[in-house]
This record gives structure tokens, C-alpha cells and sequence, in this order.
């Protein structure tokens, strides 16, 4: 057998080989290799183990393969954002501000700001502009570790914004090393220019069919809240949205318990997100299910949040539990999954080890990749950080620290020392 990349001597290779997703106590068990080496050809893994279980293989090196020394360094699998609004116009920088000033937000959406400002600003900007600076964020995210992501509409709330969001999504995939997912968040909250149930009568009828036939997303998502939509409002757009073919996904419990969490175990969707305000029937039925937890600690962080999601609730009831950035111009920009990893064992009390398996493979599960990528596997894509320190520890014992020295995606080096390599 060929190999084209390898990489050795790997202090401790961090595989979360086996099972997916991790639940409960396996959260845990990261699957570590001490002096490991792992081999790949044509962008997809071929071994992983130690040097003496390669030297047994009979494998052939290709005369131009890259062989990288990670003597003293972790390896681990490429971060995954399982939640991101990454195409969006304009920025809400004054609102921050106001915000950190003890500006109330309903005094914000008065003035012009809030989500409206960013609809507003996101209809405005051409396709071609919408395209550049998106790029450019997602250049960031490939330096915060993230090689995987999901990324959703929803600041269009117009059949027309929301196609130029997708298409912008769409180019991406084909154009950047990183692997996209893309979403249609055609329920992410009411237009400020229709009527609620017009547009939903429109999103329904009109608006989700047609994105469908044009295959620009795979997932469909709504945001279950207070002053957005109900329980039966929502239902009737999942309902349209699963008959489409798109799979689902669920803004639920942010704010307040609307039995979100439950409503999407219901509809078979494969992440509930936010869930800060979720029940314990919620947290029940989640656990008994197929459906994800996706966690964004960079909310509670960036708005200075007081409540928090159970997380060791949930974990101890066996909900699958995964994170992403939320990134965002209203309540989370942050665009690093290595800091919102720590920032979920500082801030949302989870275990170092049950941070990275939810940045890792429960990420790569709640959107539905975890046969691609978020562990080091045979046969699965060879995404891959190399970190300059010793220990996985170090990740969280050295917050202020940034330790990515490679970023490898599809076995190629995409990021070293810092600087992007495509």
C-alpha cells in the first residue's frame, strides 16, 4: 500500500478511533497513541499506530511524500464548527458597545439595530463582495483549527438573499480547502417587512421547495423562541422542510423552554442548538435519541451571559453533546474553534476530554459527517492539527497560548507557523 503523507513520532495522537457519536463516560476516552504515527494516501488515512506496527506493513513511501517529525507534540483530528452564520453583511460593532453600556436590546432594535441591521445589510451587498469577505472570515476560522463547518442563511428572510447566501456557501465549498455544510435558515426570525404569516405561508409553499430543487443546502432550521415562532408555527415549517428532503435542524430553548428540544427529537432533526433554557424532559428525550446537543459557549462569553446550558446534566443522560462558534455579528463573533474548545471547559463546565470529542467527532456527527472527518480512522479524510506542546493538557492548562503549528486538510499542509499555505 502507498503512502504520500505521514507523519511521526506524535507524543500523543489524539484518534477518537471506534464508536460515533461519543456518549456519557466514552466522551472521555480520546483513543491515545503515544508515539504515533499516523499514514495517508491521497488525502484519505491508510494507518494509524506506532512505529512498530508500521514497520510491519509493507508500505511504500512515495518518492515525493511529505514525512513530518511531530517528536514531543500532539496530533489530533481538525476541529469542527458545528454552527456558524458565516455569510452575513455588514457589522454590528456600535450595538456590541451599547450592549457592553447596559443598553437594553429592545432600545437597540428600536434604533435601527439588532438582526434587522444585519437583514438589511446583507440584502444590500452584491454576491461578488458577500463572496470576499466571507473568504476572508473563513481564512480565520481555518487559523482558530476549524477544517470542517457548517454554515447557515437566514439573514436574507428573502427568497433572493437567502439563494445569494447559499450560492456564497456553495462557491466556498468548491473553491476553499475546508469542507462546508450548508444550511437554509429560512425560520431564523420574522422580516421586517412582512407580515408573519405571509411569509410563512410563502417560506412554506414557495420558498423551501424551490431551494430544494436547487440542492444549495442540506440542512433546514427555524428558531423556536418567544416573539419568533411557536411550537405549531414551527412544526408546520419542519414539516414542509422534511417532506422537501432537507434534513433538519433547531434553534430551541435559548431563551426560554418552548419545548424545543423535544420537537426536535420528534421530527427526527440531527441537532437541537443553544438549548441554554432547555427541560428535563427535554434533556430525557434527548438522551434517548439520535439527535445532537450543539453547545455555543461563545454566547454566554461575548454577551456576558449569567445562565448556561446543563451540560453535565445532559452528558450524565447520555444526550450527544457537540460544539460550535455561533459565529455571528450580533452575539458571538468569534470565529476560533480552538478558543470556544477551552472556552466550554471554562465557562460551560465540561471535562477537557469531552471538550475535544464534542469539537471533534460529536461536531463532525450533529452535521452529519462522522464517517468524513472529526477522528483519525482508516478510510476517513486526513484532517489534522500538529500542536507544538507536549500534552492535550496543555491545550486548557495554557489558555493564553496558541500552540497550532501544521493545519493538515485532505493531507495537505494548509497552515504553518501561522501562515495559510493555499
Amino acid at each position: 500500500m502507498k503512502i504520500d503523507f505521514l507523519v511521526k513520532n506524535c507524543n500523543e495522537l489524539i484518534t477518537l478511533y471506534g464508536d460515533s457519536p461519543r456518549r456519557g463516560n466514552s466522551m472521555s476516552d480520546l483513543k491515545i497513541i503515544k508515539n504515533g504515527w499516523l499514514g495517508s494516501y491521497r488525502g484519505r488515512i491508510v494507518f494509524i499506530g506506532t512505529e512498530e506496527m508500521f514497520n510491519e506493513r509493507n508500505f511504500e513511501i512515495e518518492k515525493e511524500a511529505v514525512i513530518m517529525d511531530a517528536e514531543g507534540k500532539v496530533c489530533m483530528p481538525g476541529l469542527v464548527d458545528a454552527h456558524t452564520h458565516l455569510p452575513f453583511g455588514g457589522e454590528r460593532k456600535e450595538e456590541f458597545k451599547m450592549k457592553l453600556d447596559g443598553v437594553p436590546y429592545m432600545e437597540l432594535q428600536k434604533k435601527g439595530m439588532g438582526i434587522k441591521s444585519t437583514v438589511k445589510a446583507t440584502r444590500e451587498v452584491e454576491l461578488k463582495e458577500l463572496l470576499n469577505i466571507s473568504q476572508k472570515r473563513l481564512d480565520n476560522m481555518v487559523k482558530g483549527g476549524a477544517t470542517t463547518i457548517e454554515a447557515k442563511s437566514g439573514y436574507g428572510l428573502d427568497f433572493d438573499t437567502e439563494i445569494k447566501q447559499l450560492e456564497v456557501l456553495r462557491i466556498l465549498n468548491e473553491i476553499h480547502p475546508v469542507d462546508i455544510v450548508s444550511t437554509y435558515l429560512g425560520g431564523h426570525d420574522i422580516p421586517p417587512d412582512k407580515d408573519k404569516e405571509v411569509y410563512l405561508n410563502e417560506l412554506i409553499n414557495n420558498y423551501i421547495p424551490e431551494i430544494a430543487n436547487k440542492k444549495l443546502a442540506k440542512f433546514f432550521d427555524a428558531f423556536i423562541e418567544e416573539g419568533v415562532y411557536n411550537g405549531e408555527e414551527t412544526e408546520r415549517m419542519l414539516i414542509a422542510a422534511k417532506k422537501a428532503g432537507f434534513l433538519l435542524k433547531l434553534h430551541a430553548d435559548e431563551f426560554t423552554d418552548k419545548g424545543g428540544a423535544a420537537l426536535a427529537v420528534k421530527y427526527g432533526a440531527l441537532s437541537a442548538e443553544h438549548l441554554v433554557k432547555i427541560s428535563k424532559d427535554g434533556i430525557e428525550k434527548m438522551g434517548n435519541s439520535s439527535t445532537a446537543a450543539v453547545i455555543l459557549p461563545g454566547v454566554l462569553f461575548f454577551l456576558r451571559g449569567k445562565d448556561k446550558p446543563p451540560v453535565r446534566e445532559m452528558i450524565e443522560k447520555g444526550v450527544i453533546v457537540a460544539l460550535g462558534s455561533d459565529y455571528n455579528p450580533g452575539s458571538s463573533h468569534i470565529n476560533s474553534m480552538f478558543f470556544i474548545m477551552r472556552l466550554s471547559v471554562f465557562t460551560e463546565d465540561f471535562k477537557i476530554e469531552e471538550a475535544i470529542t464534542a469539537a471533534t467527532i460529536n461536531a463532525s456527527y450533529a452535521i452529519g459527517l462522522d464517517k468524513e472527518t472529526g477522528s483519525l480512522s482508516p478510510g476517513k479524510k486526513t484532517d489534522l492539527l500538529i500542536l507544538n506542546i507536549p500534552s492535550y493538557i496543555d491545550i486548557f492548562y495554557e489558555p493564553a497560548i496558541n500552540p497550532i503549528e501544521y493545519i493538515i486538510k485532505e493531507g495537505e499542509i494548509i497552515l504553518e507557523k501561522c501562515e495559510l499555505k493555499y
